[in-house]
């Protein structure tokens, strides 16, 4: 990691270098930057990559101090959840910067997150679409926007056609149907193509149709690669 990088990372995750694995990414044309859970771990992403056939990808996961990116619910008021929140999002971006510094751009990186890495890869994209960033894809299995619902979200900035992949049960114990349809129109908003999925009975978990659908933007991106001169 270079120093830029290193010094975006602060805080309670601050310092804390990413998993590397999969293609080298001086070699890869694309990469994957997967944010696991509470209670997760970088490795436990892995397998995530593998069954969408990113097998050619270079792939980077964010490491939580503790296995936890922050200590109270996402829809607890932010302050709650700082200063590990705001750590933890730097954690995320740090990774896209590692993989932006090796030469591939943001149009060939797909951010993935489970659980509470998929509301921290969800909120770092609103972040991102201030600067007008369009990625890869966004893929958040079971996740949410951050922060209390009761007050109003300032999102500006575009996304400019992004791929946006917002898969939960509407079964979830922890995360409310009612906030990803809401996420759902966030991303809408901010100029992205967003792909809403909700399963019927399904509680907090990854099934098939999750994984085809991360499949999916993965072959995607590599039939587009494939026609870049």
């Amino acid at each position: 990691m270079n120093d830029a990088v290193a010094a975006e990372q602060a805080g309670p995750h601050g310092g804390v270098p990413p998993l590397v694995a999969g293609t080298p990414l001086e070699q890869a044309s694309y990469a994957l930057v997967l944010t696991h859970g509470r209670g997760g771990s970088a490795e436990g992403m892995l397998p995530i990559a593998r069954a969408a056939k990113a097998t050619d990808a270079a792939l980077v996961a964010p490491v939580a101090v503790g296995n936890s990116w922050y200590p109270k619910r996402f829809l607890d008021p932010r302050e709650q959840n700082e200063p590990w929140l705001s750590s933890a999002l730097a954690s995320v971006g740090a990774a896209v910067e590692q993989v932006r510094s090796a030469g591939i751009p943001s149009e060939r990186i797909i951010l993935v997150g489970f659980s509470q890495g998929a509301c921290l890869t969800l909120e770092y994209a609103t972040i991102a679409a201030q600067a007008n960033v369009r990625f890869g894809g966004v893929a958040a299995l079971a996740g949410g926007l951050i922060g209390d619902q009761l007050v109003p979200r300032r999102d500006h900035g575009s996304l400019r056609g992004t791929p946006v992949l917002l898969a939960c049960g509407n079964a979830d114990g922890h995360i409310p149907e009612a906030i990803v349809r809401s996420s759902a129109d966030v991303f809408r908003a901010l100029g992205a193509t967003v792909d809403l999925r909700i399963y019927e009975g399904i509680g907090h978990d990854i099934v098939g149709d999750q994984i085809a659908a991360l499949t999916e933007m993965v072959g995607t991106l590599r039939h587009t690669l494939r026609g870049a001169p």
